[in-house]
């Protein structure tokens, strides 16, 4: 059995179709849309008359379908260019017709994680700045209403997506806006931001349960809600059709001769109290709900909630990727992630838990497609939430524009350490993605050194070419070495291109 393998849409539609109009489109279709160029895209939506045919035209394209017995329905258009000149997406169903407008073709990328990802762009700085400028129909955005459910949801409230304008940029998630500014100068196509995070939520919220329950990390995470179980009774008093809504899922997977995923079995207990924070809840309630809407990638800022428990996340992170494209048919999609910035955590800016959840996310990068965005250079290491999100869209941006859009003049990373070696009383540090390697102080900072004893100590260091000699006076025989590994580091070393050098340590202790 593939733990992986979640209810596909048929199954969803099935068994969570909630009572409808006469005609319905799932949440992500409303005016102002961005479809995604190049490949199928997936229409879909319920009514209340099975058997009935639906008809969907866009672009010059009209699919045919029929409800199925349990209210759905879909169609996929063929894989359209970009457009960014707005049209009618018409569906009709007897005599209803329902017609979204201004709808755009380009490139679609889903914005998840907690509070810094959900940063508005009127917090952010240079607001003013954008504000004045003139309106920008390439740059589009939905935002998913904050929702919490213990089984995947067909629907979810969304503010409807919006073209970049002096009264509605504001709202938009600043990391998510930047980026897609970046990537439509670059391309000149359409860029819509589906944008679904919650400040303050810990990753286990946003992964399946079956997948969670195939993890390392699961039996500590079960532990922790047990006393939920108390309050099943109560919790599901009010909802007597979700026990058969379940069976009837089952049924489906029965029939189409799917193993029932464990943990799906009914009853199961509760995955704690109704907040949306709960394990699996808003995967089910703020990513299920867009399954399979046609995408580029997806990008996520969060660990903060995580930080403390790096061996966890460098678990689940790469469990999330993979369920989400199990979720999605569209194989490796594209996910980058960014990496946690310096900050001092209340004044212990020499402590290690973050810079341990950072090396965490390193995870990441044994996933293919994936990317790392690193922003260890930030100028505000006092604050849990940087305002500056422009260097971090713009970061996520030219890992897409190198790596997806393969934009080979675009640097998209700076210096990566490659290998260390040992030079008498010294270690010389080897970094990939060096041109031009320099310091932004007129000292190299960040860089510290031990021995044998286990003991680190500040450490000289100097710039040769694309290696950096490192040596301390308190370390004859130097074994270790360790770059921009504390929670707020001085961590001065850029390549030309003014982006930083990743984090790393050399040592297990």
């Amino acid at each position: 059995m593939n733990p992986l393998r979640l209810l596909p849409l048929g199954g969803l539609l099935a068994a969570f179709a909630l009572p409808c109009a006469a005609l319905e489109l799932a949440s992500p279709f409303t005016d102002h849309a961005v479809l995604q160029r190049e490949v199928a895209v997936p229409v879909w939506g319920w009514s209340d008359n099975p058997g009935a045919t639906v008809s969907v035209g866009f672009g010059g394209q009209t699919k045919l379908t029929r409800v199925n017995a349990s209210g759905g329905w879909r169609v996929d258009l063929d894989p359209m260019d970009a457009n960014a000149t707005g049209g009618d997406l018409v569906v009709t169903e007897g005599a209803t017709t329902i017609t979204y407008h201004d709808i755009v073709v380009g490139e679609v990328w889903l914005a998840s994680g907690q509070s810094n990802m959900e940063w508005q762009v009127k917090s952010s700085r240079g607001y003013d700045e954008e504000k004045a400028k003139p309106a920008n129909p390439l740059i589009r955005h939905l935002r998913v209403d904050h929702v919490g459910a213990d089984l995947p949801a067909p629907r979810v409230k969304t503010s409807g997506w919006q073209s970049a304008a002096p009264d509605t940029l504001g709202e938009f998630t600043g990391v998510g806006y930047f980026f897609a500014q970046a990537v439509a100068e670059k391309l000149q196509v359409p860029v819509g931001i589906l944008h679904s995070s919650w400040g303050g939520t810990a990753i286990e919220s946003w992964i399946p349960e079956p997948v969670l329950r195939t993890t390392r990390s699961w039996p500590a995470l079960n532990a922790r809600w047990r006393e939920a179980l108390k309050t099943w009774p109560e919790r599901y008093a009010a909802q007597p059709g979700l026990e058969a809504a379940w069976q009837k899922a089952q049924e489906d997977l029965r029939k189409n001769g799917t193993p029932i995923p464990a943990g799906m079995q009914w009853p199961r207990p509760p995955m704690g109290p109704g907040s949306g924070f709960a394990p699996a809840r808003l995967y089910n309630s703020m990513i299920a709900p867009f399954v399979p809407y046609a995408l580029r990638g997806a990008l996520w800022y969060q660990g903060e909630s995580n930080v403390g428990r790096p061996r966890d996340y460098a678990e689940l992170l790469p469990a999330m990727i993979q369920a989400w494209r199990a979720a999605w048919p569209q194989g490796d999609f594209p996910f980058l992630v960014v990496q946690l910035p310096n900050y001092s955590d209340n004044k212990k800016a020499t402590g290690r838990a973050w810079a341990e959840l950072r090396e965490a996310q390193e995870s990441v990068l044994h996933v293919p497609a994936a990317g790392l965005a690193v922003i260890i250079d930030g100028d505000e290491p006092d604050n849990l939430h940087p305002t500056n999100k422009r260097p971090v869209g713009g970061r996520l941006a030219a890992i897409a524009l190198n790596r997806v859009y393969d934009q080979r003049d675009t640097v998209w990373t700076g210096p990566l350490q490659l290998a260390v070696l040992r030079e008498g009383a010294a270690l010389r540090v080897r970094f990939s993605n060096a041109d031009g390697l320099k310091s932004t102080t007129p000292e190299v900072t960040g860089f510290e050194i031990a021995g044998a004893d286990k003991i680190f100590h500040a450490a000289t260091a100097k710039i040769d070419g694309t290696t950096v000699l490192v040596s301390s006076p308190a370390v004859t025989e130097p074994v270790a070495v360790r770059y921009a590994f504390m929670n707020a580091p001085a961590a001065s070393l850029v390549n030309a291109a003014g982006l930083p050098a990743a984090p790393f340590r050399t040592d297990n202790w």
